[in-house]
């Protein structure tokens, strides 16, 4: 059911904006599948076969994102995913991406706590989308709401989707606006 036409990954290293540089400068990774949407142009009534069909996918795409990342699971500290749907599909399918997208991250990532925070459209080839980030076990740690722009200038096509997944090693690298620091983080709930 998951045929793939490429895999796109992207790492940014960030050393500074404007102010010092830190001794390890932050990483922002993103891992982008193109995949063949299997009810591009019809409704489906029943599209969850596709969302069991994902889970292989999300934990490929998880390793080669860590592996890019430096190969460090442990370093990782924000996530996010996302999904563009191409014009013959329909926001739903962007949906199904849901669970195995976030479930995968958060088993590489020793069963990371927080919720993964998550965005999805419908769109033309070259659609791009920001991929809200979050701290990997505590949601609100401000310092790690961020975001990574992330599109292909040739996907989705109509019958495809753009599958992502976004990892950082970090905050923000010059975070100062207040809340709870990672530092602070109990891990009770996933929130704080």
């Amino acid at each position: 059911m998951i045929e793939v036409r490429k895999f796109v990954t992207t790492v940014e290293e960030i050393f500074h904006e404007f102010g010092p540089r830190p001794a390890v400068p932050l990483k922002m990774g993103a891992v982008a599948a193109v995949i063949k949407n299997p009810y591009a142009g019809r409704y489906e009534p029943n599209i969850m076969p596709m969302m069991d069909a994902l889970k292989p996918l999300g934990l490929e795409m998880s390793k080669r994102l860590i592996v890019a990342l430096g190969g460090d699971a442990k370093a990782v500290q924000g996530f996010g995913k996302g999904a563009i749907v191409g014009t013959a599909g329909e926001l739903e399918h962007g949906a199904l991406w849901h669970a195995p997208g976030g479930y995968a991250m958060r088993e590489l990532l020793g069963n990371a706590k927080a919720i993964v925070p998550s965005t999805k459209k419908v769109g033309p080839a070259g659609t791009r989308l920001d991929i809200p980030v979050t701290h990997i076990n505590a949601s609100y740690v401000r310092g790690h709401f961020t975001a990574m722009e992330v599109g292909i200038a040739d996907a989705p096509r109509a019958d495809e989707m753009v599958l992502i997944l976004v990892m950082t090693t970090g905050g923000r690298i010059h975070e100062r606006a207040g809340g709870l620091k990672a530092s602070e983080i109990k891990g009770e709930d996933g929130l704080r």
